[in-house]
Parts: C-alpha cells; structure tokens; sequence
C-alpha cells in the first residue's frame, strides 16, 4: 500500500470529542463503499454474524488471572494458585473457576504486544488496531482518530433498517477532560459514531431511564414535535444549509429507534427470566453483558461491554484485593453466563465474544514505569498481555502464543493490535485490507495487520 494511503498524524485540526446527541445516538448514512471479499479469516471461513466485545479499561493484570507463572521467583508470581481448566495443559487463576470449566469454548491469546503504556494511546491502539496519529503520551479523543470498529463497519455496510451497528454501554470512557480515544467514528465523522448507552442496567427503572419516552408523551406526539422542527428548520435555514445539517440524521435515527420496537424491545430485562438475570449477576457486569446478548439477538452487529468504569483495572495499589473481591467474580459469573446463553440459544457459532483491556500489568509486584504504585499493586505493562477470544468459528480449548517464563515480553513473534483487529474484521467477513476515507477523501487501509489464524484452526 502506497504511503499516501495511510492516514497523517498530527496535521489535521484536532478536535475534541464533543459527547452530545450525535455521540450518544450513534447515526449513520448508507455509504457507496462495500466491504471487499474476506481473506485471511482463517481456515473455517468467517463465521460471526455479531461481536461482543468485553473490554476491561485499565488493563487486566495477566499474570493473575490467564497466563499464571506459578513458578517465577517471589516478587512476580503474585498471591494467587492456577487452577486447572477443562483443557489439559491450560490453567486460569483460582479467582476464575467457571471460565476455567468453560475452557473447551475459549481461546487465549497470550503473545499480543505493543508500545503504549499509557492508557488513552493503548485503549485507541486495541479498540482501532492503529496508534493514534499525533500521540505520544496521552492524547484525548479527535476527529483525527482512527474509528472503533463498529464505526467502520457502519461505514462500509451501512443499514437502513433503524438498528445501530454499534452499541457501547454500560459506561463512557472518561475522566475529567480526558474522553478515551477509540470510542467513536474518528474521522468518518460522527455520523457513524456508535450509541453510547450511561446507564448501569442492573439499576431498577433501566429500560425507562435508557430508551422509552418520558412520562406524557406518545409516539404521535413525539412525531408532531419532529415534523414541527422540520418545519422551523425549513423556514429558518436556507435550503442548502438544511442539506448539510449535521443533526439531521441523528434525528431521524432517534426517532427510528424510538418509534421502533426492535431495538428497544432488547432493553427490557426485566421480560427475562429471574433465573437467567441471576445466573449473569444482579451487578452491571452481569446484566450489562446479557444486555449485549439481547441486542446481539436484535440484530446489533457490534456491542462493546466496558466492564466497569474508566480505568477500572488499573490496579496500581491493592492489586490482589481488588481483583480477588471486586473485579474476577463478576467477570467469571457474567462471562460464563454469556457464554452458556449464547451456546444454549443457537447463537455462539455465529458471535464472536472476545475479552480484552488495552494492556496488561508488570510481571515485578511494585514496580513501576512511571506512574505512582505501592509494594501490592502492578503497574501498566504493554510488552506482552493476554485476550481471550470464543465463538464466531473460534477453535477453543486453545493457547496461542505465549510469554516468556516470568510474564514480560513474548516468548515467540508476537501478535499487534493491528492482528487483534483484523482477527474482529476477518471474522465478521470483512478484509482487513478494505479502505476507507478521511474527512479530506482521503484513502486509508482499514487495518495493517492480518487474522490471528490458529483461533481458527489454521
């Protein structure tokens, strides 16, 4: 691919992303650019219909939880014993016993690397498989941005029938005046920014809070208020700048899924079974991820689950308590529900589910590479880290890569984030080498990198 090709870094204006109705409805035009064949997806062919992809902001702690080195010296091996899984040979961290039992379904990635230890870089190098153009330390989200994966396959398969391509919930990565890059569209605009759900749906009155309309209104009165503001737009604006209002489509958007029962029919947990929400967990963890299965069945392409809040895994102190009490048992009881649900439904061979943060954590307890830690925390590590990865044609029972004998680097050639991403993109059927456009028409390789092949038995 010719350098011209791949997307500048740092001579577009950048410009922070302005999280408003466009950002949370996440609205898109069909585009005239298709997907071009699969390749590379592996030896089974691409398989996924959907993705549901876990995303742990902070960095899971490898090395405590799916690549265990039990027998590093003191100082590394952490407070945890592996435990055995249901595949010979592959132990999981005591603290994932029903992950563990679910081993036969899952693949671990133990080799994939990269650069950024930094949160913001890394989350956009895993959530986009590229580095963020302009980065070298911590760089807020732009429309200069590479877009997350639901943005680009909204891009190059656009839909018309009023369901999202993506649906990011239950939390919006942010802190402060820092908004994680990777979130959104980046420069396709955000018209193909997926929808950001903020609410917890464990909390009582979530389908209300999240999608119906308020109290008083109907749906023919929410299509009067519509046709009114067309109406004043009209009168308002000359003819060409209503063509070009930016808003337009996301109202339109809001009012498809508003009016529609498709997709909003997926919210109401509270028509699952009592049983079925306790086997995921009466926590967001768990509820959101059987939220993801229910939008999955309403024709979602792409959910991502952030499990928890911004940097909820960044175990700089407390390592062990936090991930022991707070962190591995809901992600083991709701990650193993999903799994079961899927499996059970019909629906596993054709979602990809994939576990992932943006790195992992230091092999030495209480080290540090430049930020604050104390004597029981980890700090953030991204030469070598672990993705678990299960449906979608996934060939489980399976490590693939490995690191070296105390967790530091990788033991053989590694896998990039651009891999990870061309693994998402093979298996939904799209070719990673598919190009798409920058705001100045621009063309961009979708992705650098190529399909993780043994997942697929390659």
């Amino acid at each position: 691919m010719a350098s011209s090709h791949f997307h500048p870094r740092g001579i577009l204006r950048r410009e922070l992303l302005q999280v408003g109705f466009s950002g949370f409805l996440g609205l898109s035009l069909p585009r005239m650019l298709a997907a071009a064949s699969p390749q590379g997806a592996g030896a089974r062919g691409p398989r996924a219909k959907s993705v549901i992809l876990a995303f742990m902001s902070g960095g899971l702690s490898h090395i405590d939880s799916v690549d265990m080195k039990p027998d590093a010296p003191e100082g590394i091996r952490g407070e945890f014993r592996p435990i055995a899984t249901a595949v010979p040979g592959i132990s999981f961290c005591e603290h994932l016993p029903l992950l563990a039992q679910r081993a036969g379904d899952l693949a671990v990635v133990r080799s994939l690397s990269h650069k950024y230890t930094n949160h913001l870089n890394a989350t956009h190098e895993v959530l986009t498989g590229h580095s963020q153009p302009g980065a070298f330390f911590d760089k807020v989200a732009s429309r200069d941005d590479y877009p997350c994966y639901a943005s680009a396959l909204d891009y190059l398969r656009p839909r018309t029938d009023g369901v999202p391509t993506g649906v990011m919930l239950p939390t919006f990565l942010m802190e402060g005046p820092l908004t994680w890059p990777g979130q959104h569209a980046g420069f396709l605009g955000p018209k193909h920014d997926p929808w950001q759900i903020r609410q917890d749906p464990n909390k009582p009155g979530f389908r209300v809070e999240s999608l119906a309309l308020p109290v008083g209104f109907s749906v023919e009165r929410l299509a009067g208020r519509q046709a009114l503001l067309d109406r004043v737009n009209e009168s308002m604006l000359p003819r060409t700048d209503v063509a070009r209002d930016p808003m337009s489509d996301q109202r339109a958007r809001a009012m498809s899924l508003l009016t529609s029962g498709r997709v909003s029919a997926a919210f109401k947990l509270d028509e699952e079974a009592p049983e079925v929400r306790d086997r995921y967990g009466r926590h967001m963890f768990g509820q959101s991820l059987l939220l993801a299965r229910r939008l999955v069945e309403a024709g979602v392409p792409i959910v991502q689950v952030n499990l928890g809040r911004v940097q909820q895994w960044d175990t700089h102190s407390a390592n062990f308590k936090n991930l022991k009490e707070h962190l591995l048992p809901p992600t083991d009881r709701g990650l193993s529900a999903l799994l079961d649900d899927l499996k059970a439904r019909g629906l596993l061979d054709e979602t990809l589910v994939v576990i992932a943060g943006e790195f992992g954590r230091t092999p030495r307890i209480g080290s540090s590479t430049g930020n604050n830690n104390t004597p029981d925390g980890r700090d953030h590590w991204a030469a070598v880290f672990s993705a678990l990865f299960a449906g979608g044609g996934v060939q489980g029972g399976q490590a693939i890569g490995a690191s070296d004998r105390i967790g530091a680097y990788p033991a053989g050639p590694p896998y990039s984030p651009g891999d990870f991403a061309a693994t998402i993109y093979g298996a939904l059927g799209v070719d990673p080498a598919s190009e798409v456009r920058d705001r100045l028409g621009r063309p961009i390789r979708l992705c650098e990198g190529s399909p993780i092949a043994p997942l697929f038995g390659a």
